[in-house]
């Protein structure tokens, strides 16, 4: 992907999106269930759409709503439902569709005081919560967001009782019942929204103090006190912004919230690699504005706008995901006492290798699953994983008792988590990566993307070893060719093929019309830039001979 002129600079007017007609359109535009591109499609995590190009409007939401109703009246589920949302544009009034198809079916409803903004994480660790102390009935929840996406979209997530994203099986049964009922979504039963906020199921709840109260169990926060460590947090205009403050004065720290605005249009951002506003917290493009702040704060760090991910800013800049990853890892492992002998790691088939190497030096487990954080939510539940992340800066830890904060991505525990670090190790998680480099050799790690049609995108989910007939990969034997995930066997969607200093990893994106490689060397540059090339040599073959 080539680099656009603008890539980390402010966004120019004429790149700003117009804010009313994307919401006007979500009102207006009728999706046509014919239309592949606008039907209900659960990715990895939730369906996600524009109301521009047909693909989240009012339609799909109260499609997925009902959907949403249908399937916990199928599973039992009779607790209160925890919704939340983000900043997007589009989050506030699928917010309201979603709350009023919900009271109409007698959902027992938990909405946050006055409406405002809750984070994906604290949404998991509310239903986590509830279950833990013996709620009953169980509760799940929702959140409003597409993530990271850029401001024209939006997006829809599921949580079901155990907190985090829903599975295969259950998106399956949600999806396929909301496609099934997208044709005749104006007879569907809802009531007004001044209704729905005065139905006797419909309760507010104040998220923000359970979740913060909650924080000094799962991170040392007296400790990044006690060193007096100075924080710069961005929000990115999401979620979060309203709970950093909180944060800091209950737990006395030394904190700065150096950007305070919530904009639909994003218009404080700095443009992405791509030229787009995208708020991206693992992209120093996107972080531009925090990354030029760095010799301000001891540690600094920034956050999704629904604030699962997280991005890290040291006086070196942003820190890799993958680069954190190893580091918070090797750093919990160590300094959680409580937690489990038997308890290991999760990393999703796509993450760095240099999270094996860093396990083997721990002696724990390793679990690769496919890319999802979906994928985690039963090892944080039962402790049998510690930590769980994905190369995309998404992850969630144990508490420090050893039982579950999140099953859902957490990017305020990661960034907290950093802080402590450095409070308690005089020394920031880039200075410790360079250790770590220095002990198992310093990789080097790149993903591309490349254009691929609907109809090439799903040969490439069910390639087979087979499909691939080459031997070797940059000069060196292959060692494995892999469709399905080592932990649990289950199918990653495309293909990584794995030799002794290198891998590549091919799939499908669900959003776009290409395919994604991520690859890693633990050679040099060079090798790296001959992996990226025979694996879309490659992969191309494979799609063309399919």
């Amino acid at each position: 992907m080539e680099l656009d002129e603008l890539a980390g600079q402010p966004v120019p007017p004429e790149r700003l999106p117009n804010i009313p007609r994307l919401v006007a359109a979500y009102y207006t535009n009728v999706p046509d269930p014919g239309v592949p591109e606008q039907k209900v499609s659960f990715g990895t995590s939730g369906h996600r759409g524009s109301s521009l190009l047909g693909s989240f409007n009012e339609a799909h939401v109260v499609a997925i709503s009902h959907a949403i109703c249908d399937f916990r009246e199928a599973e039992d589920i009779r607790g209160p439902l925890f919704l939340g949302m983000d900043t997007h544009a589009l989050s506030e009034p699928a917010h309201t569709t979603a709350l009023e198809v919900f009271a109409a079916r007698s959902v027992e409803l938990r909405v946050a005081s006055g409406l405002t903004y809750v984070p994906t994480p604290v949404v998991s660790h509310a239903i986590l919560t509830h279950n833990r102390r013996g709620g009953r009935p169980l509760a799940d929840g929702v959140i409003i967001t597409p993530s990271h996406n850029p401001p024209e979209d939006g997006g829809f997530k599921y949580n079901p009782p155990t907190g985090g994203p829903a599975d295969t099986a259950a998106t399956k049964m949600i999806e396929d019942r909301a496609n099934e009922i997208l044709t005749r979504w104006m007879d569907l039963p809802r009531v007004r929204l001044k209704k729905a906020l005065s139905n006797d199921r419909t309760a507010e709840f104040d998220y923000l103090h359970h979740y913060v109260d909650d924080l000094a169990d799962v991170v040392d926060l007296r400790a990044i006190s006690d060193a007096g460590v100075h924080i710069g947090v961005d929000p990115l205009g999401g979620a979060a912004v309203h709970y950093w403050e909180p944060i800091a004065e209950r737990y006395d720290l030394k904190l700065d919230v150096v950007n305070r605005r919530i904009d639909p249009s994003f218009s404080f951002m700095t443009l992405d690699r791509d030229g787009k506003i995208r708020m991206d917290c693992s992209s120093p493009h996107a972080m531009a504005g925090l990354i030029a702040l760095r010799d301000q704060f001891d540690i600094a760090f920034g956050n999704d706008p629904d604030v699962d991910r997280h991005g890290i800013v040291t006086r070196r800049g942003l820190l890799s995901p993958n680069h954190y990853l190893a580091v918070a890892i090797g750093y919990l492992f160590r300094n959680r006492p409580r937690w489990s002998p038997s308890a290991g790691i999760g990393k999703t088939l796509v993450s760095s290798s240099m999270i094996d190497r860093v396990g083997e030096e721990l002696g724990r487990r390793v679990d690769e699953v496919p890319v999802g954080f979906k994928w985690f939510v039963d090892g944080l539940l039962s402790g049998s994983i510690g930590f769980g992340g994905e190369e995309s800066a998404g992850a969630s830890f144990l508490r420090q008792s050893g039982e579950p904060w999140t099953t859902d991505k957490d990017g305020i525990i990661l960034d907290l988590l950093a802080a402590e670090i450095l409070a308690r190790t005089g020394r920031d998680p880039a200075e410790l990566y360079a250790d770590l480099e220095k002990k198992f050799g310093s990789p080097s790690y790149r993903r591309i993307d490349a254009p691929a049609t609907i109809d090439q995108k799903e040969v490439l989910k069910r390639l087979s070893p087979e499909d691939i007939p080459a031997r070797t990969l940059a000069g060196e034997p292959i060692v494995a060719k892999l469709t399905k995930a080592p932990a649990n066997a289950a199918p990653i969607g495309g293909l990584k093929v794995v030799t002794k200093n290198g891998w590549f990893a091919a799939r499908p994106s669900g959003t776009e019309d290409i395919y994604k490689i991520y690859a890693e060397s633990f050679n040099d540059e060079d090798h790296l830039d001959l992996i990226l090339d025979e694996a879309q040599t490659m992969v191309d073959n494979a799609l063309k001979s399919a």
